[in-house]
Formats: C-alpha cells, structure tokens, sequence
C-alpha cells in the first residue's frame, strides 16, 4: 500500500520548501490536496515525483513545484478571486482554492472540463468553477480578478487577461516561442491601469490556443 500522505509531505519538504518556497499557507495547502487523484490511477504511484505526468485527453500536469512557484507569485491570499486559464486536471485549481475564496478555471478541452469538475466535486472544492471555453479571453463574468495565472504558454500576455486584473491584480504566465524554452512573466496591475513586469526564469509549456493565443498547437 503506497503512503501517499508521506510522499505529499516529501514532496513539500524536498521539492517546494527547499526551494525556496517559504509562505506557510502555500505549503500547507501542497500538504491538504491529494496530487495521487488528479492523475490517472496508472500513475497515482508517480504523483509526488519531480515531474510532469500525463493526464486525461493527451495533457500533462505540471511538476510539483512549478505550480508552487506560479501560485507564490502571483501572491494569492485569503479573500481572493483567482482565474486560472487552463484547468488540465483540477490540481492547480484546488490548490488554490485552499487559500483564496474564489477559483474560477477556463478549460477547452470539454473531456477535461467534465472530468475536473467530476473530481473536485467528489472530493469537497466547493469554491471552484470549471468553465469550458477560450481562456485566452478570460472569464469577464467573474473579473474583476485579484490574480489570474495561466498553464500555456502564449506568444503574448492577452489582453483582455490584463482588463480582467483588479487594481493591484497579479498575472503570471509563460511567454515565449511554441516547442521552445519560455520566460514566466508576472504582471502587476498599477492604480492608474498601467502594468509593471518582471522575469521569473526559463520554463516549459505546452502552447496556450485560442483567439489570443495560438491557433493551433502546431
């Protein structure tokens, strides 16, 4: 029998924590969400590794601590409205969804959409919404948005993403070529509407498709 609750506490040990990820509402939401059941039973065993894991309709779950380092940048704290663009399987979302008081995930893909909706249902995430549609235009009936972060990479940080930011919203995202290395941008939203941006590192996404995005992941 696999003690997934001793690999969860590894994982936030030795792959988030040491790292140099510190806030302590992070780590213990890392320690309250199950990872072995946002991925296929066939991989439940590999969860905590340190590395993406295929997922439902051909997708991938990002690694452990890539989603620890875009949720701390983008600052998410209790009382917030979050807006994930790419849902994938619900992990990320139910992450989240331990500190803020609202997630709301866009999804394309309806196999994921069902599927996520399904799990997060069962396992008591109450306060996430998956939505199927194009995230490359945000959610406008949710926005205002306190941080929105987005799992795909684009070749720009769309605009209407950046409309959807409350004043002093974060966005964080990769940019950068398809089949390439990316840069993780995050984007601060400044009272007067203007944005300040900063580089967060090299990262690897799949393409971010839609209106606003790419047209295919070609």
């Amino acid at each position: 029998m696999t003690d997934f609750a001793k690999l969860r506490e590894r994982m936030v040990e030795r792959q988030i924590a040491a790292r140099g990820i510190r806030d302590p509402m992070l780590l213990d939401a890392f320690r309250q969400v199950p990872r072995e059941e946002f991925v296929a039973p066939a991989h439940a065993a590999q969860a905590y590794g340190d590395h993406p894991l295929p997922i439902e309709a051909g997708q991938t779950i990002s690694q452990p601590y890539i989603v620890a380092l875009m949720i701390e940048a983008a600052g998410i704290k209790p009382g917030d409205r979050v807006l994930e663009v790419g849902a994938g399987s619900g992990y990320a979302a139910a992450v989240m969804s331990q500190i803020a008081d609202q997630v709301i995930a866009v999804e394309r893909k309806p196999e994921l959409v069902a599927v996520a909706t399904e799990r997060l249902r069962r396992l008591g995430y109450d306060n996430v919404a998956i939505l199927e549609g194009d995230g490359t235009r945000g959610c406008p009936d949710g926005a205002p948005y306190d941080a929105i972060l987005a799992a795909a990479s684009g070749s720009h940080v769309p605009q209407p993403l950046v409309d959807q930011l409350a004043p002093g919203g974060r966005l964080v995202m990769p940019v950068g070529r398809q089949a390439w290395v990316q840069k993780l941008v995050k984007l601060t939203k400044l009272p007067d509407g203007e944005v300040e941006r900063e580089s967060l590192g090299e990262v690897r996404f799949v393409p971010l498709i839609g209106e606003e995005g790419w047209k295919d992941a070609g």
